[in-house]
């Protein structure tokens, strides 16, 4: 049954991606599993987190949510329908409900088409008849909204800067009035002056549109200025979820510990012991066993090397993956 009040429910979600040998008679080595059993709930107007280093899966698992990937098992269901059965012709009401804001918004926009035809393009696609006229006035509208001029209509790609471009990628998402926004690492690439600015305005256009936004990233300092709430993702699965606060007062995973150890403090006066993480990530080709966390874990037990520990509630609406996280509570 779907939880009062979520937007979205993700149960035992998978992804795998299979590496083959041979060109013309290609054999299946084995999978790379990028997204694995991976199961969350988002509530309407909250601003979830996933955090992890690069190769974890965490924009995987965005694609997939937005069906942009097809998984190979679990479920996505919005507003509880299961859009994982859904057909492609079937998912285009979905597909104006759940947008995706990429790192790189310059990559997405074609550079012969002016800024008012891109974001125009997603009314257009989607069959949503307007009269050319009203087109060209939601579009400034929404520019505007995005702290844009009316004279950027006209303008190509090249001619705005990495800041700018952002906010053109926000408002070709938001022309279609989604109610829930992906957002793929949207301020890692800008200025530290220009992520504020960003993150302002998502502030700003959540509580303007009701937004609820899934924001993936590696940067747990802007986790905390902007999130409700934040998963830890490892190796395809998540290790914690908590609230953010919670997250970053109490840290109950190993992982976690050492990703908060390499967050600055804005007080040269205060020092915070660094974690470091002996070895390498195992290959989501050929993961370990048991916990996958384990090779690098300096509070492992030999029991954690045969069963893989299952992502619990330690406390209220604080879930771990460590068999060792009671203790540590």
């Amino acid at each position: 049954m779907p939880a009062p009040n979520a937007i979205l429910e993700v149960e035992s979600l998978k992804k795998y991606f299979p590496v083959t040998r041979g060109i013309i008679f290609s054999k299946t080595l084995g999978y790379i599993k990028a997204v694995d059993q991976v199961s969350l709930k988002i509530q309407k107007g909250e601003t979830l987190g996933i955090v992890g280093e690069s190769g974890c899966g965490k924009t995987t698992l965005g694609r997939v949510i937005l069906q942009n990937i097809r998984p190979d098992g679990g479920s996505v269901l919005y507003a509880g329908k299961d859009i994982t059965k859904l057909s492609d012709k079937e998912l285009l009401p979905y597909r104006q409900k759940i947008q995706m804001v990429f790192q790189d918004p310059y990559s997405s926009l074609n550079p012969r088409k002016t800024i008012g035809s891109a974001i125009a393009e997603p009314l257009i696609a989607h069959g949503v008849k307007r009269e050319k006229r009203e087109l060209k006035r939601q579009v400034m509208e929404i520019l505007t909204t995005v702290g844009l001029a009316d004279f950027h209509y006209d303008r190509y790609p090249h001619e705005f800067s990495g800041g700018q471009r952002q906010r053109i990628g926000f408002a070709r998402s938001l022309i279609l009035r989604p109610e829930l926004l992906i957002a793929d690492e949207p301020v890692s690439a800008l200025d530290v002056s220009i992520q504020a600015q960003i993150l302002n305005m998502m502030e700003f256009l959540q509580e303007k549109f009701g937004l609820t936004y899934i924001f993936i990233t590696h940067d747990l300092g802007v986790v905390r200025h902007i999130c409700n709430r934040v998963g830890v993702m490892y190796l395809g699965k998540f290790v914690e979820v908590a609230d953010v606060e919670e997250l970053f007062e109490n840290p109950l995973h190993p992982y976690t510990d050492a990703l908060l150890s390499a967050v600055p403090i804005p007080d040269p006066e205060m020092s915070r012991k660094r974690i470091l993480l002996e070895g390498d990530v195992p290959s989501p080709f050929n993961p370990p066993p048991g916990c996958r966390f384990y090779p690098r874990c300096a509070l492992g037990i030999d029991f954690c090397q045969k069963d893989q520990p299952p992502l619990e509630e330690v406390s209220s609406n604080h879930l771990v993956a460590c068999y060792r996280a009671k203790e540590r509570n």
